[in-house]
Formats: structure tokens, C-alpha cells, sequence
């Protein structure tokens, strides 16, 4: 599994731990991924992502992960938010068609 936000994108990054003698060895950051589980309305069940504490925060303040998938371009989203956005226009579509 990669250590990569499911919303945001943002992953690993690569650093230099300084001391004080002024020396430098690689190190990395990782980024604070949370698995959480988020209710989709539209699709009626709980759906579990892995994402930062910042990508669930941004989720929140869009309204759900249904608002924010599907107000969000499809250029900013990574590959596995856009199948999911793909599921709930399709499940979407489906419940104003009936």
C-alpha cells in the first residue's frame, strides 16, 4: 500500500537530518495517513479511505465526501478518487432516473 493520501496526493518526502555539528543524513517525512471510513449517501454504505488529516479536514468543510467528489475538477483528483467519484455520479444518475 502506498504512502499516499487517497484525496490530496500529498506522499512521501525526502530531507536531511542536520545536527549540530552541522552534519547531514538523508531522512524522510512521511505524511499523518488516518484510515477513515466516511458514509456516502448516495451509495447508501461506508466507504474506508486512507487519507492525511488534512485531506479529511477538506472533505468536512466541503460537505461529505459526496459533495466534495463530485464539486471537485477531475484533474485534482488522484486515480482512486476518481473511480469513486465515477460510482457516485453512476449511483447518482441512477436514483433521479427512478
Amino acid at each position: 500500500m502506498a504512502r499516499r493520501c487517497g484525496i490530496t496526493g500529498k506522499g512521501v518526502m525526502s530531507g536531511n537530518n542536520v545536527s549540530h555539528a552541522n552534519n547531514k543524513t538523508r531522512r524522510r517525512f512521511l505524511p499523518n495517513l488516518q484510515e477513515q471510513s466516511f458514509f456516502s449517501d448516495v451509495l447508501g454504505t461506508s466507504i474506508q479511505i486512507r487519507l492525511t488529516t488534512n485531506g479529511i479536514r477538506t472533505i468536512e468543510h466541503n460537505g461529505g465526501l459526496d459533495a466534495f467528489l463530485l464539486g471537485t475538477p477531475d484533474r485534482r483528483l488522484p486515480a482512486e478518487a476518481l473511480t469513486l467519484k465515477k460510482r457516485i455520479a453512476k449511483a447518482q444518475e441512477k436514483k433521479s432516473a427512478a
